[in-house]
């Protein structure tokens, strides 16, 4: 099995907040991600897909198609958005942090590959900070 990686970037704002909690305990939970004007994360993303190589081209995957995928369905998507309030294909109700967003990054993205499967979506939210999804089955997803 042969793991091929691509690295995109995107840029978002959000705010983590439970309309149910008082502003004290979201503060308490959330520390500044609870700001009331939002914040903002550079964010790094990691796609990785896994197959064997075409005998002919070499290829798990053609990373410029892989690239435009990921480009079409996520990036031009998710960049410069709020990732709160802005349409996208997080569902109303989901927190927008980088553990959400790699389980719905990995929805978008399986039905657009062919003769090769996903196996991780990666999220930097941070330098320090990163959510890692492999595809398990979530059933609150």
């Amino acid at each position: 099995m042969v793991y091929l990686t691509r690295v995109e970037n995107f840029n978002a704002a959000h705010r983590l907040w439970v309309n149910e909690w008082s502003e004290e305990k979201n503060f308490e939970v959330f520390g500044k991600c609870a700001n009331k004007n939002f914040h903002g994360h550079n964010y790094k993303l990691l796609i990785t897909v896994k197959g064997m190589p075409d005998p002919f081209t070499g290829f798990v995957m053609n990373a410029k198609e892989l690239g435009d995928i990921i480009k079409q369905e996520i990036t031009e998507v998710l960049d410069h958005t709020n990732l709160n309030m802005d349409d996208n294909f997080l569902p109303e109700g989901i927190q927008a942090t980088s553990e959400n967003l790699v389980i719905y990054i990995w929805k978008q993205l399986v039905p657009h590959l062919n003769n090769c499967a996903l196996h991780s979506v990666r999220l930097y939210e941070t330098e320090k900070i990163y959510a890692e999804y492999f595809g398990e089955t979530m059933n609150e997803f």
